[in-house]
């Protein structure tokens, strides 16, 4: 009852900013009318909306001056279960182009993103999944049931360059007054992803093999470790209440020290306790800097683009790996 009357406060309140939008600016949404279309006669910017700030970061890359961009999830904030606010549906139902991230990340068709978009009745031609060409990994169901989606495959840059590209050829499509600027700055984009791609490759089979393991408090980067041949382990697959309970630690500490690990990481995001405790118990030390799962930082913070973001987690995790101890 408490998330329907939730819902129902969005709904109404989207329909009070639709008409709002009608009576008090000609250059807003009104009936009869394509904001899509008057911005390709008019070369005016696509206001475009993000569902959390890895593709926002992506879509001022690639859309340059050519785009205004209004990010959803904040950083610090959980991409999985969020609650619009006001100005959130203000923006969704004033974009021109609407990007999420999909494979789950924004809690699926019945999740948050696209209970907003039935909320303020955006078109379906204006939303874009980012991960339609890649193939999903699972995560849970030991015994082949109940099984999820990880929705964290924008971790491995192979997974970035289908998404750059994806959002390029849309803003191409969406901006066609700018579509040769637009598909420069895209192509330059996605070189320099294919570039760390092959530079990861590159740096991950300079590792010794028997260090080639991964071990991350939560199961975030499946993605990655298949595609670069790493070893995974982690102390819990996917958030939940249950986070570092007393077996997922065991469990751990076992792995461990039966594959001799050389060290373990700690995302930026997720509590250390549970990864300390498993240090203790192992003598295993962890990473003298956080790795980045879920979220890149705010403007001005160290990793607060995308291309940062995969860049750090590259050195650090060959550094780490590579060290003699």
């Amino acid at each position: 009852m408490k998330n329907l009357a939730k819902w129902l406060t969005l709904s109404l309140l989207a329909v009070f900013m639709l008409a709002a939008c009608g009576n008090d600016d000609e250059g807003k949404k009104t009936e009869g009318t394509d904001d899509g279309d008057k911005v390709a006669e008019t070369g005016d910017k696509l206001k475009v909306v993000t569902s959390f700030t890895i593709i926002a970061d992506m879509a001022r890359e690639i859309g340059g001056d050519y785009v205004d961009v209004y990010n959803l999830v904040p950083t610090g904030t959980d991409p999985h279960e969020y609650e619009p606010l006001p100005n959130d549906i203000k923006a969704a139902t004033d974009a021109d182009v609407l990007f999420y991230n999909g494979l789950n990340l924004e809690g699926g068709e019945k999740g948050w993103f696209f209970k907003m978009m039935d909320s303020v009745g955006q078109k379906d031609e204006n939303i874009f999944s980012l991960t339609e060409d890649v193939g999903p990994k699972y995560i849970g169901g030991e015994d082949g049931t109940d099984e999820e989606i990880n929705p964290h495959a924008f971790i491995d840059p192979a997974v970035g360059v289908k998404m750059a590209e994806a959002m390029r050829d849309v803003l191409i499509e969406k901006h066609p007054t700018e579509s040769e600027k637009i598909q420069a700055q895209g192509d330059e984009y996605v070189k320099r992803l294919q570039e760390l791609d092959d530079e990861f490759a590159e740096r991950i089979s300079t590792i010794p093999e028997e260090n080639r393991v991964l071990v991350t408090s939560e199961r975030a980067f499946q993605y990655l470790n298949d595609h670069y041949g790493l070893k995974e382990a982690f102390i819990w697959e996917i958030d939940t209440e249950e986070n570092g309970s007393p077996k997922q630690i065991k469990e751990l500490i076992n792995y461990i020290k039966e594959h001799k690990v050389p060290v373990l990481f700690v995302e930026s995001n997720v509590d250390t306790r549970p990864m300390e405790t498993v240090s203790a118990e192992t003598g295993v030390p962890i990473a003298e800097k956080p790795i980045y799962s879920d979220e890149i930082g705010n403007p001005g913070d160290e990793i607060d683009t995308y291309v940062k973001y995969l860049s750090y987690n590259m050195d650090l995790i060959h550094d780490e790996l590579s060290k003699e101890r």
